[in-house]
C-alpha cells in the first residue's frame, strides 16, 4: 500500500503526478503547509524534516521528490517513466533531477530575477527537445514541469520568453495524470507562499 503525504502545489505535486501516471491505488494524506501541519508531532514522526512529499511504502517512509520519483519509475516499469536508452539516458535523467533539485528549486527564494535566470538555463538545457531525456515523458519531465508550473502560476512569463519550456508545459498539461492531479489539488486549494 502506498500513502502520499502532500500539500497542493508543493514539491509533492510531482510525486502525486507520478502516482497518477503509474495508475496504482494510493491513499492521499493532506499536510497543510499553510496551517503548519508539517510541524505537528504526528507528521514529524513520519518525516522529521517537516517537508513533503513523504511516500509511505508498506509502512516504510521515503522522502525527497527525486527519491520518490525514482522509486515509482523503477518499481512500476510498465509506466515507462524511467529512460530505456541505456546508461547515458539514465545518467541524463539523474543529471536533470540534480539540476532541478539543486539549481531550479532553491532559485525562487533567491528572488524573481534568479528564478528567471535558472529557467533560461533550463531552456538552454532542454535545447528544443520535446522531452528532457529520450523520446518520451520521464520522471525528469514531471519534476521540471512542477517547478515551471509554479513559475508560470506566480510570474506569468510571456510564452516566447521560454518557448521550449512553454511547449513542454503545454504537453504536460495535456497529460491525463497532470489533469487529474490538478483537479484533486485545486479542489483542496492552493495556499502557496509567493
Amino acid at each position: 500500500m502506498l500513502t502520499l503525504y502532500f500539500s497542493p502545489g508543493s514539491s509533492a505535486m510531482a510525486t502525486h503526478i507520478a502516482l497518477h501516471e503509474i495508475g496504482v491505488p494510493f491513499e492521499r494524506k493532506l499536510v497543510s503547509l499553510a496551517a503548519g501541519a508539517q510541524h505537528a508531532p504526528e507528521y514529524l514522526a513520519i518525516n522529521p524534516e517537516g517537508k513533503v512529499p513523504a511516500l509511505v511504502i508498506d509502512g516504510r517512509v521515503l522522502t525527497e521528490v527525486a527519491g520518490t520519483l525514482y522509486y515509482l519509475a523503477r518499481r512500476y516499469p510498465e509506466a515507462r517513466l524511467w529512460p530505456e536508452g541505456g546508461i547515458e539516458d539514465e545518467a541524463q535523467a539523474i543529471s536533470w533531477m540534480s539540476f532541478i533539485a539543486s539549481t531550479i528549486h532553491p532559485a525562487r527564494r533567491a528572488g524573481d530575477e534568479r528564478w528567471k535566470e535558472v529557467f533560461v538555463l533550463a531552456e538552454q538545457r532542454l535545447g528544443g527537445r520535446k522531452w528532457t531525456v529520450g523520446g518520451r515523458c520521464s520522471i525528469a519531465d514531471i519534476h521540471l514541469f512542477r517547478l515551471y508550473w509554479r513559475f508560470v502560476d506566480t510570474l506569468g512569463p510571456m510564452p516566447d520568453a521560454y518557448p521550449g519550456l512553454t511547449a513542454h508545459y503545454e504537453r504536460m498539461m495535456a497529460r491525463p495524470a497532470v489533469k487529474k492531479t490538478i483537479e484533486v489539488e485545486s479542489a483542496i486549494g492552493y495556499q502557496l507562499p509567493r
